[in-house]
Formats: structure tokens, C-alpha cells, sequence
């Protein structure tokens, strides 16, 4: 009986490599199950650098909310400067030496010196090359053409990022006429 039960056994599978047919469809098998393999760990690896990309971007994205957080209170301060400004270039003379006006004077430069700690600097343009980037050309006149020849309102830049246009006249040649943008 025993000869007959070992006959009646069903081969394991490590006996049907003889069969050439099995041998070739586990091999498809096997190719078919590392290409799977290897696109599952691609969009794996592809995930994670997503992820790696995702995280350094909203930090990013934090950074620069951190640092340009006081861009809407510096905005509205800007015309603050301006009046103070305007304020004091028309101080007449025989008062500019009396205590209060002494002390508006202290005023404005303790904001000022406080406004530029924090990163507001105003854009020097006075005899500079003309920059669309941070000027705002509202007239031109006799002078070195692409010069701006008078600054009509001070611009302000923010941690080196565009706050406020300068507004300013350029030069256009020594013999031109003086025209106004808004007039062409």
C-alpha cells in the first residue's frame, strides 16, 4: 500500500520544472511581478519627493509670510512719511529753530530710523538711471536722457521687494520740450 499512496501523491510544485510550459509562464509571471514591483516603488519614490517638495515650499510659503507680514501696515504708513515730509520742507525759516517744531522733527526721524530697523528702505533715484522696476516716470524734460532729473514723490522698497513706486521726472535730451505721460 505504501507503493500505491507514493504513486497517488501529487507531485510538489518543485517537481514541475520538467515541464517546459510552467517553466515559461512562471518566468512571465515573475517578469510581469518585478515590473509591478519596480513601477510601485517608482511611484513610491515619487510620492515621497512630492511630499519632501510639498514641506519645503509651505516652509517656504511661512518664511516669506514672516517677513513681509508688516507690508500692509508699512503701506499705510508710507503717506504718514509723506505728510510729515511736505510738513517739514515748509517750515518758515524764522520757526524752524523753535522747540516744537525741533521736536516734530525728532519725531519724524525716530519713525523713520524705526521704520527702516524693520526693513523699509526709500529708493534713491535722484540723478540714477531710470528703472521701471521701481520708477514710475510721470514726466519728462530737458536733461541726460533715461536720467531721472527730480524726484516728485519718494518710493519705498520692503526687505528689497517693491513697496511703494518712486514717481519722477526723466530726462529725454538736453534740447527737448518737457511732456507730460499722461498728456500722450
Amino acid at each position: 500500500m505504501d507503493k500505491e499512496q507514493r504513486e497517488e501523491e501529487p507531485k510538489d510544485s518543485t517537481q514541475t520544472d520538467e515541464n517546459p510550459e510552467n517553466i515559461e509562464d512562471l518566468k512571465a509571471a515573475l517578469a510581469e511581478a518585478s515590473a509591478r514591483a519596480e513601477a510601485n516603488l517608482a511611484g513610491w519614490q515619487r510620492a515621497q519627493a512630492d511630499s519632501v517638495n510639498y514641506r519645503k515650499r509651505l516652509e517656504q510659503e511661512k518664511e516669506e509670510a514672516v517677513k513681509y507680514a508688516n507690508t500692509n501696515l508699512l503701506s499705510k504708513l508710507i503717506p504718514v512719511l509723506d505728510d510729515f515730509d511736505r510738513a517739514l520742507s515748509n517750515i518758515p525759516k524764522d520757526i524752524a529753530d523753535v522747540p516744537w517744531v525741533k521736536g516734530v522733527r525728532a519725531t519724524y526721524e525716530s519713525m523713520f530710523k524705526t521704520l527702516e530697523a524693520q526693513g523699509l528702505k526709500p529708493i534713491d533715484c535722484k540723478g540714477a538711471v531710470f528703472d521701471p522696476s521701481c520708477h514710475e516716470a510721470l514726466m519728462t524734460c530737458k536733461g541726460k536722457e533715461g536720467i531721472v532729473v527730480q524726484e516728485i514723490q519718494k518710493g519705498y522698497m520692503y526687505n528689497n521687494r517693491l513697496l511703494r513706486p518712486a514717481r519722477v521726472i526723466v530726462g529725454c535730451g538736453e534740447g527737448e520740450e518737457a511732456k507730460s505721460e499722461r498728456e500722450e
